[in-house]
């Protein structure tokens, strides 16, 4: 077991596709996903990354930097970032210079993450082979870091032309760059050679929890040959959860999505070993299937505490955890468990539970001194009052 070697709190946000049901309006789901980026503002948490997708029906937002827009003006501390920018799909220049106009109308709160492109019917449509994503990713990105730097840049590919390209402005701040990462070792070398941070979206599916050492060690190995520092701050986790009082709540709260959001993402994502078998099409058993496989937590605050920590344990200590935004519970049931979470459990990690606790046990632990002094006070004034009550 890795020891821990991060020495700040941990940081909390969500990674919002957003996965919708179906079947309801679309024009009320997106404003939810401000509302919730803004609940989860006044709640407290650190990070919102925000999708990017054009198919398939389910994962509405089109332009993570328009909703960003969108949300930085109804909140005020949380960190908003693209999570991620699909870069096969965008001139690297007008993509860049899209994230620097962000970055200073949000006055630092901007967020760049970038990768390949998950719908691969979105790269359909444009017309990109599957093959060609990863290879046009690495090229575009290069640009874009480049031109973040304030190079001047002249690159020509087979997609894309930049002659002389330069933004016309520096940005606003210093702000984070993560590149995704899922299993294979493709985006955490990126990240290593371009000294970014990591998002590990897989966090907690069985093949993706297994190489997350080794990815971390993939992204500190590049980043030492490349002249850079693999910073455990800089490497966010990504799992669903849904939490209420009780499990049986929770359970319950669950049935109205989280069937349909698995089947969603078995028709748009590798999940698990072809040659294992399904998982149960029993409510109750599936349940039983995520919780026992770590995949997810259908439960109450001490299991999101445990499947927490189990990720600490295993990477040895990473900077922020990041829930999935889907449509697993109705909406007033997924906005009491953001807040239930941000309650209980987050504070277990941020230090700010263990002080709090310290001072109640210390009074409780002293028995009835401090009730006794008070009382001797108390005892004391009478007496005084009554003798200067008795002079008159």
């Amino acid at each position: 077991m890795p020891s821990f070697t991060i020495d700040h709190p941990l940081r909390f946000g969500i990674f919002l596709p957003p996965m919708h049901k179906t079947g309801v309006n679309p024009t009320l789901a997106m404003h939810r996903d401000l509302e919730l980026i803004d609940h989860l503002d006044r709640l407290g948490y650190d990070e919102a990354w925000i999708g990017e997708h054009h198919s398939a029906g389910s994962e509405l937002i089109a332009s993570p930097e328009v909703f960003i827009a969108a949300a930085s003006q109804r909140t005020t501390h949380i960190k908003l970032g693209t999570g991620v920018n699909s870069l096969p799909y965008h001139h690297p220049l007008i993509l860049a210079d899209r994230i620097v106009m962000l970055d200073h109308l949000t006055r630092g709160r901007m967020m760049f993450g970038a990768g390949p492109g998950q719908l691969t019917s979105d790269a359909a449509m444009l017309g990109i082979d599957p093959n060609a994503q990863r290879p046009r990713m690495h090229e575009a990105f290069d640009v874009i870091m480049r031109l973040f730097q304030g190079e001047v840049v002249t690159a020509h590919t087979d997609w894309f032309t930049c002659q002389d390209a330069v933004l016309q402005m520096r940005p606003y701040s210093d702000f984070d760059v993560a590149l995704v990462s899922s299993v294979s070792p493709s985006g955490s070398k990126l990240a290593g050679r371009h000294g970014t941070g990591l998002m590990s979206i897989a966090a907690t599916e069985p093949a993706g929890f297994g190489v997350l050492d080794y990815n971390f060690n993939v992204w500190q190995e590049e980043a030492a040959l490349n002249g850079h520092t693999a910073d455990r701050a800089d490497w966010r986790l990504m799992g669903p959860m849904h939490i209420a009082e009780t499990e049986a709540q929770a359970r319950e709260n669950c049935r109205y999505g989280l069937q349909w959001v698995f089947d969603y993402l078995g028709h748009i994502l590798p999940m698990g070993d072809p040659n294992d078998p399904p998982p149960p099409s029993d409510y109750d058993a599936f349940v039983d299937f995520l919780n026992e496989s770590g995949r997810m937590v259908i439960g109450t605050p001490d299991m999101a505490i445990a499947q927490i920590e189990r990720l600490q344990h295993k990477t040895g200590g990473f900077g922020c955890y990041m829930m999935m935004g889907a449509d697993f519970a109705p909406w007033q049931a997924t906005k009491d468990s953001y807040e239930l979470f941000a309650y209980e459990v987050m504070p277990h990690f941020t230090g700010q539970a263990a002080p709090v606790q310290a001072s109640y046990d210390k009074i409780i632990d002293a028995g009835t001194r401090w009730v006794d002094a008070t009382l001797g006070a108390q005892l004391t004034e009478i007496g005084k009052y009554e003798e200067e009550r008795a002079a008159r």
